[in-house]
């Protein structure tokens, strides 16, 4: 599998990419366009060897234009290609014009979309749409979308499938679901979280061969992670040099968030990790795990001692909401210690916002939407903005969870690309949490521990589900997956 850029880059960021290109490197537009057009049409032989007729659906931008050349190639080498045309090709400008008019000009087939058009071909070319994308797709546009869609052929998208936005990765009405999207020049970082996943496919990068250099005059905001080394270990250490996790949580009816938070922490590292969860049933929550420490605690006297003990909080899983939830809340606050904040206790946060710059919010997006008071659709039409808007909120770091999380941070936002959907289970908040919560006590900085402890939760889900699949995949399989990627 191909390594994509660790750079992502808005469209504007992009489209300065292409114009600097073109200012400052003399590359000519139309060298450009025919470069990318080459890359799909590479990618999609590759991919699909024994195909012998493409449709080349195009709209009405520099997106068409990489159809049509891609259409020409197609019929260059014999195969059986149509273009098929949503927009009048004579108004094409520029470039995309020149493609239009050369792949005519050899004999290419050019027709008219109509709606209800059944496609037949062996692989499809969406070219309708590219990053200009501002509102949602209706008529004509909407109709070659669906009949895509509708289609048994393999797609493979032209730097964005149409309709999805470029910028958040939310679907603008409808958009095409391609089994591979070929980007180019930037990474856009929209492609990596919303719903981009179920639309995009693989993904495959072109950097259209510009100098290197080129993309040293643009400093994107946003980077893709990847996972770092983490140190050894000397050999004369103990148990209290790893750091010593508190986690507060656990009420009545909510024993199992912690139990899996507690054993996350420690199969990440951390020395010491100690429950304070309510006295009804923390004498059992170490029952099969007995290297954690469970108290039982009734009100936040009770709580103190162990506050003090403690180098990192996780303050939330299974915390709920009820009065003594508020008591041991307000009474964490008050520690001047790093903490993560998951669960129930972004509920109570969000009664009670406050700014402090040494703690991770861990928040999925119902639990955003209540932190910034909006609804969670506004969350999921842009995620990029919810997060930055969390962390002006609040301060610290924020991990917006769902497909593609985002990791953000004062000066940049991380994607995260590892994970899948076996992870929508009960319990996987919790084992992310306890994993940040791990690294934090062992002296990661709140920006790594919260970056690679995303990143190898993902990627534990990755390794579980390789082995027995996705469904009925349990937040307790990742265990020896986390210990594993730690090492």
């Amino acid at each position: 599998m191909q390594k994509l850029p660790t750079k992502l880059y808005t469209t504007a960021q992009v489209r300065e990419l292409d114009r600097l290109a073109i200012k400052d490197y003399g590359i000519p537009g139309i060298e450009l366009m025919s470069r990318a057009g080459n890359a799909v049409f590479r990618h999609l032989r590759i991919k699909w060897p024994q195909c012998q007729s493409i449709d080349v659906f195009c709209g009405s931008g520099n997106n068409a234009g990489d159809g049509y050349i891609i259409a020409g190639l197609a019929h260059a080498v014999g195969l059986n290609v149509t273009a098929y045309f949503v927009s009048d090709p004579g108004l094409l400008k520029d470039n995309a014009l020149i493609a239009y008019q050369d792949y005519v000009k050899a004999k290419g087939k050019a027709l008219p979309f109509q709606a209800g058009q059944i496609t037949k071909a062996d692989v499809i070319v969406d070219a309708l749409l590219g990053t200009g994308l501002s509102k949602p797709v209706t008529g004509l546009y909407a109709d070659a979308i669906n009949a895509i869609n509708r289609s048994r052929a393999p797609v493979i998208a032209v730097d964005v499938p149409s309709g999805l936005n470029a910028d958040t990765g939310n679907v603008m009405g409808c958009a095409v679901k391609a089994n591979c999207t070929v980007t180019f020049l930037g990474l856009k970082q929209g492609l990596l979280t919303g719903l981009a996943p179920d639309y995009a496919g693989e993904i495959i990068y072109s950097s259209l061969a510009v100098p290197n250099e080129l993309f040293g005059k643009i400093t994107p905001d946003c980077i893709r992670l990847k996972q770092k080394k983490f140190p050894s270990r000397a050999r004369c250490v103990h148990k209290g040099d790893h750091g010593h996790v508190l986690i507060i949580g656990g009420d009545q009816g909510y024993s199992g968030a912690v139990r899996m938070a507690g054993e996350a922490a420690l199969r990440v590292g951390a020395g010491l990790v100690s429950i304070a969860a309510h006295p009804d049933h923390a004498a059992q929550l170490n029952t099969g795990r007995p290297e954690l420490m469970c108290h039982g605690v009734q009100n936040s006297s009770q709580l103190e001692p162990l506050l003090d003990k403690a180098n990192c909080l996780l303050i939330g899983p299974g915390l709920g909401q009820s009065r003594w939830a508020v008591e041991l809340f307000l009474s964490a606050l008050k520690s001047a210690k790093p903490a993560v904040i998951d669960a129930d206790g972004l509920n109570l946060l969000a009664h009670v916002p406050e700014k402090r710059s040494n703690w991770i919010l861990t928040p999925h997006p119902g639990e955003a939407a209540r932190l910034l008071g909006v609804a969670s659709a506004e969350i999921q039409q842009d995620r990029f903005r919810a997060a930055a808007g969390i962390q002006t909120k609040y301060n610290g770091i924020v991990a917006l969870k769902g497909a593609g999380t985002l990791i953000a941070g004062a000066d940049e936002i991380a994607v995260c690309a590892t994970g899948n959907p076996g992870m929508a289970s009960g319990g996987m908040g919790d084992v992310l949490a306890g994993a940040i919560a791990g690294l934090i006590a062992q002296g990661f900085s709140l920006k790594d521990a919260a970056q690679q402890g995303v990143y190898v939760h993902g990627m534990a889900a990755d390794l579980a589900a390789g082995q027995g699949g996705e469904r009925g995949l349990l937040a307790s399989d990742l265990m020896p997956f986390l210990r594993q990627l730690v090492n």
